[in-house]
């Protein structure tokens, strides 16, 4: 007795040729995204070994020969070293005040439920830097703190410390309440599960949070101009160094825009898994 059997070898070759058109038209598009977001980084790092001549030089050159004379500008006659130096203080700085002030600050938003406070730190958030201005620079002024380090850490906490809080008010939230409980049924303060339990739990968030403010507060440039002279100025400032009323030193500004930009894509490139870990973790509720 013959058996007749149905084939379905259309259908499926129909449902691989879309799948393998779709995933050559989604490879293309981030191919396309790819090199438009990588272009300007890779124009800046050509420009970074020409000669100014090279540099203006059209078309374009794509094969040259390097020059490190560029490099040796920046921290030879600019004192570049001195203005990373004074962009790591306030950074870090900022970064460890902001986890100070914020890590409790988000456990008690988190623990009470104090949405009206979570929602005025935002608002704090949203508001344009440029708003604080003019009345820090006042007040700072009064108190004969303009071109100090504590002026440029403070007014970077108005970038750092919102977000703090709002990356790690999901992470609080997301520890079992049971577990807090269970530390004060054996004795330990407030203050211990704290310390003790909750922020071990959320070391990723934490870091995730400390990455990110230290990066907001390395590429601030608004307060750095206004706040700080030659004796604390920040690299993002430094950059004006290399325009002059006559000329621009491209290929200066070029290797300055390098030197700025290699520490924090080190940082992010090292602690990528880190940081996405941390954002996806705080955003589960356990």
């Amino acid at each position: 007795m013959a058996v007749i059997t149905r084939t379905t070898s259309r259908p499926r070759r129909k449902t691989s040729a879309r799948r393998l058109t779709g995933n050559v038209v989604y490879g293309l598009a981030i191919i396309l995204l790819a090199i438009f977001l990588l272009a300007p980084f890779l124009w800046m790092v050509l420009n970074a070994f020409k000669t100014p001549l090279q540099i203006i030089r059209l078309p374009p050159e794509l094969i040259f020969v390097p020059t490190l004379q560029n490099f040796v500008n920046v921290f030879s006659t600019q004192n570049f070293a001195r203005f990373i130096m004074n962009s790591v203080i306030v950074g870090g700085g900022s970064t460890l005040l902001g986890l100070i002030i914020g890590l409790p600050a988000a456990y008690s938003i988190a623990r009470h439920k104090q949405n009206r406070v979570a929602l005025a730190i935002l608002m704090s958030r949203m508001v344009p830097g440029i708003t604080f201005l003019v009345p820090l620079f006042i007040i700072f002024r009064r108190l004969n703190l303009v071109d100090t380090y504590a002026s440029l850490i403070l007014s970077h906490l108005l970038v750092g410390l919102p977000f703090i809080v709002w990356v790690m008010v999901p992470f609080f939230e997301s520890i079992p309440r049971e577990m807090q409980e269970a530390s004060v049924v054996d004795g330990a303060s407030s203050t211990q599960t704290f310390t003790r339990v909750v922020l071990p739990l959320s070391l990723p968030g934490i870091v995730t949070a400390s990455i990110l403010s230290f990066v907001f507060s390395w590429n601030n440039f608004m307060f750095s101009i206004v706040l700080a002279t030659s004796r604390t100025k920040t690299v993002p400032v430094a950059i004006y160094n290399f325009i002059s009323y006559a000329q621009i030193d491209w290929g200066g500004l070029m290797a300055a825009a390098v030197v700025i930009t290699l520490p924090v894509l080190v940082l992010a490139v090292v602690t990528q898994r880190y940081v996405i870990r941390g954002l996806t973790a705080g955003a589960l509720k356990g």
